[in-house]
């Protein structure tokens, strides 16, 4: 059987192929401002990646903020859900997983099963999400792939107070005014995302294994700040930034 998970956000747009193997293919292109049309070319790519013809898909899950435009899915399902379901499948030992993507950031809790017992979520604003990054590193005249990388040099976390985008910004131009070095003020506002991330924890209820999952993983600034203030170790996949796809497209085999 051949599933394909779709997962349409915010800033990117990711599909997986799965078959009888496993993983197939995986693909990530940004989603620009039609979600249709990005659901459709990331699907497109990751079939060609495997020579696959429409024809040979079984079945396909969409998922993420713009699942129910993907007109071709024969199922659209919560990211909460696939998210769980990708995580569990890469290391059936997590119970905890930490989404940050680019407009929200979850925290779920899983049972023995990998389903999901409970979850917090934040919706309401950009405040620590991809989205609050991109800003942030607007701000200091940086590429924000190189954005973690630079926080690790820094010697100590510039204060930042305020986690509404409009006012950090406010904040970091204050900073860079003030000549205070961009690692430290990058150190800072990583820690004040890890802030607002471990409060949506303790509210779930932190257990070990714990996997963050989604774009920002890619981050190792906010990684090291997060599994600081949580003090336990975050699993990190390779497959992080798809694992939202990559359940979809299990959960897509299970329809089978």
């Amino acid at each position: 059987m051949v599933s394909v998970g779709v997962d349409v956000g915010s800033i990117s747009a990711k599909a997986v192929v799965m078959g009888v193997g496993g993983v197939l293919a995986a693909d990530v292109m940004l989603t620009g401002y039609n979600s249709r049309g990005a659901g459709r070319q990331v699907y497109e790519r990751v079939l060609a990646a495997t020579d696959l013809r429409p024809e040979q898909v079984d079945r396909i899950v969409a998922t993420g903020y713009g699942r129910n435009s993907i007109d071709f899915a024969h199922k659209a399902v919560t990211e909460i859900t696939c998210h769980a379901a990708g995580a569990y499948y890469l290391d059936a030992a997590v119970r905890t997983i930490i989404d940050i993507g680019g407009q929200d950031s979850k925290v779920i809790a899983l049972d023995a099963k990998g389903k999901v017992r409970d979850f917090a979520m934040n919706d309401k604003c950009a405040a620590g999400t991809g989205r609050f990054l991109e800003v942030m590193a607007r701000a200091l005249e940086l590429d924000l792939d190189a954005f973690g990388d630079l926080s690790l040099a820094a010697e100590r976390a510039a204060p930042i107070s305020s986690m509404c985008t409009v006012f950090a910004e406010s904040e970091v131009i204050s900073l860079i005014a003030k000549g205070e070095e961009r690692a430290n003020i990058i150190a800072g506002i990583h820690a004040a995302i890890a802030a607002r991330v471990a409060a949506m924890a303790k509210r779930v209820g932190l257990r070990p294994t714990v996997m963050m999952t989604g774009g920002v993983a890619r981050n190792a600034g906010v990684v090291k700040a997060l599994a600081a203030k949580l003090e336990i170790p975050l699993v990190v996949s390779e497959q992080a930034q798809v694992t939202g796809a990559l359940g979809a497209a299990i959960l897509a085999a299970g329809l089978g």
